[in-house]
């Protein structure tokens, strides 16, 4: 797809734009994945506000196919690395090997680039490597680009990475530590299908019949949207929410909540603010709004705050885990209201116009 060379859009019709892809990239993902809306969701929301975003799910809920099936209807480059204890942080970067020229016989390194280098990538059971190997993944995550034997190396935009935990099966796994947990924008919680979408998985997937996913977007378009992101206004008193919500997870800290003193031991970062606010973003466009509202920052606060929130013995004893932590402080904490708002203006115009999906 060719972006058109319009000058200017309106923030309404870059909007609209964005919203009508996502109705096509969501029904192009459907054709391969029944059910699992939200997970998709999160996904895009994921990948249009420039994160990563980390999964938690049984074996066989399609967590795999989604990501790729999702890489196809982009029309971008897809690579998958199974994390395993011997894996080396070289088997996810590169390495680099010596050449020997035949006529001269003189010797040279040359670089070997490993299956980062890609736009889309399946970090599959990120837990079952050694720290080591998965620090391999911070600097590609946050920098974008990765450093071997000196040399820099960028990584082509857009680059997500898409990383899976397997919760059932605790022995012989590395848990991450909170620096590499906090690079992840979202933590998504992938539940079992309903009866019916059971039934119509199995029927789907035992026979011969194979859903064709068509390109629906480019990276340049994806690049394009993610820069939208940034552009859409959110109010003060929508930023304050998000800010207010972040402290009121810190047990040491005056505004906490006293359950939240007795049930957690460690709280949110500045980053889950800036990621409330930015996956609030996202979610609005693509549901073809130029403006955050406090139900898109509650909408995010689950898979911002959930890997972001850590309990204590008090919790676990009485049998309160991290979502049931995350839906009292959405109770307690309340709104700002400061009668203000961020008006978009018709007269506002976005850059590098989204082209339209086919058939749009």
């Amino acid at each position: 797809m060719t972006t058109p060379t319009t000058p200017q859009i309106s923030p309404e019709e870059a909007v609209r734009r964005i919203a009508q892809a996502r109705e096509a990239l969501v029904g192009e993902v459907h054709k391969a994945i029944i059910g699992q809306d939200e997970m998709i969701e999160q996904m895009l929301i994921c990948l249009f506000a420039r994160g990563h975003c980390l999964t938690i799910g049984v074996p066989g809920l399609a967590k795999t196919l989604t990501v790729s099936t999702l890489s196809q209807a982009l029309h971008l480059k897809f690579a998958r690395i199974q994390f395993t204890p011997d894996l080396m942080p070289s088997d996810i970067t590169g390495t680099e090997i010596i050449d020997q020229d035949p006529a001269g016989g003189q010797r040279s390194f040359r670089f070997v680039r490993g299956p980062v280098f890609c736009n889309i990538l399946l970090a599959d059971e990120i837990n079952r490597t050694p720290p080591k190997t998965q620090a391999a993944l911070l600097q590609a995550m946050q920098e974008r680009e990765i450093t071997i034997a000196g040399n820099t190396y960028p990584l082509a935009p857009p680059f997500f990475v898409m990383a899976t935990q397997n919760p059932i099966e605790q022995e012989g796994t590395y848990p991450l530590p909170e620096a590499q947990l906090d690079r992840f924008m979202l933590s998504i919680n992938i539940g079992y299908p309903t009866r019916a979408e059971e039934r119509e998985i199995v029927v789907a997937t035992t026979q011969t019949a194979r859903p064709e996913v068509r390109p629906v977007l480019h990276g340049q378009d994806v690049l394009w949207a993610q820069e939208l992101v940034r552009q859409v206004p959110a109010s003060r008193h929508v930023v304050d929410y998000a800010v207010d919500l972040a402290r009121a997870t810190r047990p040491k800290e005056p505004p906490s909540p006293d359950f939240v003193k007795n049930w957690l031991a460690w709280g949110a970062g500045p980053r889950a603010a800036q990621f409330m606010v930015l996956g609030a973003k996202a979610r609005a466009i693509l549901h073809g709004r130029f403006a955050v509202s406090a139900d898109d920052i509650r909408a995010m606060a689950y898979p911002v705050l959930r890997h972001r929130l850590f309990t204590n013995f008090n919790a676990d004893a009485e049998g309160i885990d991290v979502d049931q932590v995350i839906e009292k402080i959405l109770q307690t904490v309340a709104e700002p209201n400061y009668g203000e708002s961020l008006p978009t203006k018709s007269s506002d115009t976005v850059r590098q116009p989204l082209p339209p999906p086919p058939g749009g």
